[in-house]
């Protein structure tokens, strides 16, 4: 006989945590998060809350040279993401608390989650001592393979069905990305609880 040993799951106590950052390399640490923006979404839609930041680069830290050609190719995202810099500790305290400001329990998402919260996981570590997110990370692409039933490499954004997309087009400003990509992973969402 089943018995309930604690809370009811409510999936209302989780609040989607839609992720985008901007990096100058492919590791945190070795190279900086240039600037990251999260748009907090309730499993209706609604855009809760948004956060965004731009952040100096870490001391000592250097360039990718493949990664700062493609920032060349994409200057208006790069001077847009270089204003109004942040000191990284500042930024993850303040990221910190807008999180818990959130009142339920954060669920990181992105797309790829594996690239964007490596960055968010390693700064909030090294600059608070902990992370909200523990250490999970919700993955759009495999959510996409899971619902298509398709090979996860064979997964694209051009491939998924057009009624999972609104009208919002990656900026690559980490805010605008973050809102596109969590417009899209509530519509996937809400098509898989029906």
């Amino acid at each position: 006989m089943f018995q309930q040993r604690g809370p009811i799951y409510n999936p209302m106590r989780e609040i989607y945590v839609s992720t985008d950052i901007e990096a100058d390399g492919p590791i945190p640490g070795e190279y900086s998060m240039l600037s990251f923006g999260s748009a907090a979404f309730s499993l209706d839609k609604k855009i809760i809350s948004t956060f965004s930041v731009n952040l100096e680069t870490l001391p000592d830290a250097k360039q990718d040279p493949p990664t700062m050609q493609w920032w060349r190719r994409h200057n208006r995202a790069w001077n847009l993401c270089r204003k109004d810099l942040q000191k990284p500790k500042e930024a993850m305290v303040a990221y910190s608390k807008w999180l818990k400001s959130l009142g339920q329990k954060p669920v990181f998402v992105a797309y790829p989650a594996s690239f964007d919260f490596t960055f968010i996981y390693w700064y909030l570590i090294k600059f608070t001592g902990k992370s909200p997110f523990t250490y999970l990370a919700f993955d759009i692409k495999t959510f996409a393979c899971a619902m298509m039933k398709k090979p996860f490499y064979s997964i694209t954004k051009s491939n998924m069905p057009k009624r999972w997309f609104d009208k919002n087009k990656k900026s690559h400003v980490a805010l605008d990305d973050a809102i596109e990509q969590g417009l899209l992973f509530c519509n996937m969402l809400s098509e898989n609880l029906k």
